[in-house]
């Protein structure tokens, strides 16, 4: 048995050998040709996978070099690090003062339940050749856990996987998580691509239309001034004054998963401008939905592949796993594109040919060329149809209405929103049309609940059967009836139930905490450093009082409920009034305050109705929240909702106050954001 094995072993090496010289590239290396993709030439993928072969090399001890004509890559052996990219005449364009292991790879953090967290680079031990044709190769780095790893090394088989086509200006890569019965219990609270680019040459980044500028640089951060936390650093001493007195901070760049497509940066200086974009076609394999926020592209230069993460959730979105629990997902393919301008002055259409492609990226979604068995290809996905209407009593005399625009989507089963903290299936979500109708398409085969909410409604809708995807199938569902939560007509509300806390009042930041980029874009005024500070600015002496009829929400609501800066580092509850007028004689039975959070951290947010100092209270959230929201410049964070249940005698005719009060307070980001405030009278 032992000699078939070494047989085994010479034929493989003879057949990798054959495939090395076989695979030759027809045209000059990407080193050589005289080729540069020029986007006015609009050169498609489609036909260069008809001018150029894959070329597989592995001659070279450790190394592994795959050259498909455009882009040649160098991969660590055995361990699938990415040390090297080759485009346009750059010989890398990686940050070659960084070790090998810190330019191009994939890491995760994790811990053993009631332990530290664990940052982990994931290296292979095995290197296997999946498939090598003509034009389409890829390659495995499998790391195999074994009980002897257990406590150092996350307790998963992890499979990262590069493809690579014939004239892509990129290449693909994905990665297989498994767990077999048996496993020890863990938390996993990350998982991510990195690529830290060459510092000496991008200098540009771009995550959207909007959010893309000349940015500082790492050395820059290491000459300024810390702020309260390590993410954000003054700008004190940077090689280009116009930084001068700017803040960076990575969490300024975070978006919502539904918009987190394309991102990376720009060697604009260069005469011959080169892009490197992170392009992410699907989010099925994301956790916490379309809202959930996270990185993206910062300074370093650093682009990111965000799988999962805590990031403006906590642990609540952690992905945990029993004693024994088996487990297998696929993460990605994302497509790493590059692309290159001709003059400088053109190096700013490098942004928009990124766009362009990932449009392309999306119409060929989900792709037909990953080999691994568990990357559910087209055929073999299912299909969702529907239409949502909504019936709120009190609304339209109680007249169905279209769901217009809400958002439909497929997760793991558990309770109505139960998707927003989930971590570890996968989700495909989708918008509706005017009508309510909705599509959910390319659904890998499972079990499922269907979920939605709807802007300008509060709560969650959970579909009440249990979705059976099919491979291949397509599920009609007809019509759906969504009866938000109501238990009686309105008296008054402040703000908008879209779970954000975007239409309250957002303060100018200080002059000299800007990030100027945002100074021209009122509605991200919010990414804006310092703005919990503002507060004790505006109402130094007495809390936020808001008065019904005659307050406006986006004037006099402050967007986050913050404590109060009593200075030496100390803080203390604030306390918020919400005045009202009750005009007639009082309803008997419940009056119902519904109280929509888009955000909590470390906060437990108390209740009182006309009486500040009743104890306990007549409502309590209890200690709530850990996504950080205020800190990192989001609108939003998790979604709450209480539906408080409030005696009729706790008011009276005339003049009423409902105390808000956040009564932990030890540090300046302690807090809730409202999405929504409305006080329901009894039904009659």
């Amino acid at each position: 048995m032992k000699e078939m094995g070494n047989i085994k072993k010479r034929v493989m090496m003879v057949w990798l050998f054959g495939i090395t010289m076989q695979l030759v590239f027809h045209g000059a290396s990407s080193q050589n040709t005289p080729f540069r993709r020029d986007l006015r030439e609009n050169n498609s993928k489609e036909a260069s996978l008809h001018n150029y072969a894959v070329k597989l090399n592995n001659e070279s001890n450790h190394k592994l070099v795959v050259d498909n004509g455009i882009i040649s890559v160098t991969l660590s052996n055995p361990e699938g690090y990415v040390t090297g990219i080759s485009y346009n005449g750059i010989h890398n364009i990686l940050e070659v003062e960084n070790l090998e292991k810190d330019r191009g790879y994939f890491s995760l953090v994790w811990n053993e339940p009631g332990k530290p967290s664990t940052f982990q680079s994931v290296n292979g031990t095995k290197f296997s050749v999946i498939t090598a044709e003509e034009n389409l190769v890829e390659v495995s780095f499998l790391r195999t856990w074994e009980s002897s790893m257990n406590g150092t090394n996350v307790p998963i088989n992890i499979d990262i996987r590069y493809i690579f086509r014939g004239g892509d200006s990129g290449y693909y890569s994905y990665v297989i998580f498994d767990r077999p019965s048996g496993w020890p219990t863990i938390e996993v609270d990350q998982i991510r691509m990195v690529f830290r680019l060459q510092r000496n040459s991008f200098n540009y980044m771009a995550i959207d239309d909007k959010k893309q500028r000349r940015m500082p640089t790492k050395s820059d951060r290491g000459r300024g001034q810390i702020l309260a936390y390590p993410e954000a650093v003054l700008l004190t001493n940077p090689s280009d004054p116009q930084f001068r007195g700017e803040v960076d901070d990575k969490y300024q760049y975070a978006i919502e998963n539904k918009d987190n497509k394309v991102h990376g940066w720009i060697s604009a200086d260069s005469n011959s401008p080169i892009g490197f974009w992170m392009i992410t076609p699907s989010n099925e394999f994301r956790n916490g939905g379309p809202h959930k926020l996270d990185l993206t592209s910062h300074v370093g230069p650093i682009t990111l592949s965000t799988f999962m993460s805590t990031h403006y959730a906590g642990k609540e979105v952690t992905m945990s796993f029993e004693e024994g629990e088996t487990y297998k997902k696929v993460f990605g393919p994302v497509f790493i594109y590059l692309n290159s301008a001709t003059t400088k002055d053109n190096s700013l259409s490098l942004w928009s040919d990124a766009v362009e492609q990932l449009s392309k990226e999306v119409k060929s979604w989900p792709y037909d060329f990953p080999k691994s068995q568990d990357f559910v290809k087209p055929n073999e996905r299912g299909k969702v149809l529907g239409r949502l209407l909504i019936q709120d009593r009190y609304i339209n005399g109680g007249r169905l209405q279209d769901a217009n625009n809400a958002y439909v989507g497929l997760a793991l089963p558990g309770n109505a929103g139960s998707w927003q903290r989930e971590s570890k299936g996968y989700q495909f979500w989708t918008r509706t049309d005017k009508k309510g109708h909705f599509e959910i398409k390319n659904v890998v085969p499972g079990i499922y609940n269907l979920y939605a909410w709807v802007p300008g409604f509060i709560g969650d809708y959970k579909y009440n059967t249990t979705i059976f995807i099919t491979q291949g199938g397509v599920l009609h569902l007809k019509k759906l009836f969504y009866s938000p939560p109501r238990n009686g007509p309105t008296l008054w509300e402040i703000g908008i139930p879209d779970r954000s806390s975007l239409e309250f009042y957002v303060p100018d930041p200080y002059p000299t905490l800007m990030n100027k980029l945002y100074n021209d874009q009122p509605k991200e005024k919010f990414r804006q450093y310092g703005l919990w500070d503002r507060y004790v600015d505006l109402y130094p002496n007495n809390d936020l009082v808001y008065s019904v009829g005659v307050n406006k929400f986006n004037k006099d609501w402050f967007f986050a409920h913050v404590t109060r800066n009593i200075g030496n580092n100390t803080y203390e509850p604030s306390t918020w009034q919400i005045i009202f007028e009750h005009e007639h004689d009082i309803f008997s039975g419940n009056y119902t305050l519904q109280l929509a959070l888009a955000s909590a951290k470390d906060s437990e947010l108390q209740v009182r109705f006309n009486d500040p100092s009743i104890n306990p209270p007549h409502f309590t959230t209890g200690q709530i929240g850990e996504d950080n929201s205020i800190a990192r410049h989001g609108m939003h964070g998790l979604y709450w909702l209480y539906s408080i249940n409030v005696p009729s005698d706790h008011f009276v005719k005339g003049k009423n106050i409902i105390y808000l009060t956040q009564i932990r307070a030890t540090t300046p980001f302690q807090g809730v954001m409202y999405d929504y405030i409305r006080l329901e009278r009894p039904h009659t």
